[in-house]
């Protein structure tokens, strides 16, 4: 969900994690690069160099002679990546909530205020716009912990992100209300200058979303 500069390479990287996130390339699928040089409008060098920081990264298996694969998808791997969700995550908001300024608060005001909107319209019946919900929902998280004073943190904590939402967009999970409620529970906490209770609510809010997506994930399979 993080942005990049624009360059070919880039894009293709862009364009391609974002098909692997949102399911467009499905796990476990052959990633053919003639196919695929076709479809991205990329060189086989700028496809080669993009698959493999794209397995460095996780999202791309690349066994030895055999090409390149969309890394499969398990229960296990999903709850080793939540938990290290909140280790990560819940010490970088505590951290944030300590460090935060008055441009913390107002980036953080204005991230909650666009995903609580859209989160309404989404209650109301209005589904067309899942990836920019998803979109605001990174940017409001982001904007929790983004005064944690740590790029090493932050830089992991997306990596981490990218791979819970591809679980997420696998199952399509929207927990309505309830996580509605959540997201404002941490915000106002975060405000409040309360870490311990803004750390609590956001590491119940990733725990819940966990139960939910693996309860659909067995529905699924």
């Amino acid at each position: 969900m993080t942005n990049q500069p624009q360059t070919v390479g880039s894009t293709t990287y862009q364009r391609i994690k974002r098909d692997i996130i949102f399911g467009v390339l499905s796990p476990g699928a052959k990633l053919k690069l003639e196919p695929l040089k076709a479809q991205y409008s990329a060189s086989l060098s700028t496809l080669r160099e993009t698959l493999n920081r794209l397995a460095s990264e996780g999202f791309v298996d690349a066994p030895e002679q055999r090409g390149f694969f969309v890394t499969p998808v398990s229960a296990e791997d999903l709850v080793e990546v939540a938990n290290l969700r909140v280790l990560l995550e819940c010490h970088a908001l505590e951290l944030s909530v300590a460090n935060g300024d008055t441009d913390w608060e107002g980036n953080l005001v204005a991230a909650h205020h666009k995903l609580h909107l859209l989160e309404q319209r989404m209650l109301e019946g209005d589904s067309s716009e899942v990836e920019l919900w998803k979109r605001y929902d990174w940017e409001f998280h982001q904007a929790l912990i983004q005064a944690c004073d740590s790029r090493n943190l932050l830089e992991l904590h997306a990596r981490l992100y990218d791979k819970y939402l591809r679980y997420q967009m696998l199952v399509m999970t929207n927990r309505g209300t309830v996580a509605v409620e959540e997201h404002r529970a941490m915000f106002d906490a975060a405000l409040a200058r309360d870490a311990s209770l803004a750390r609590e609510h956001l590491e119940a809010h990733i725990r819940k979303g966990l139960t939910y997506t693996l309860a659909h994930m067995r529905e699924t399979a």
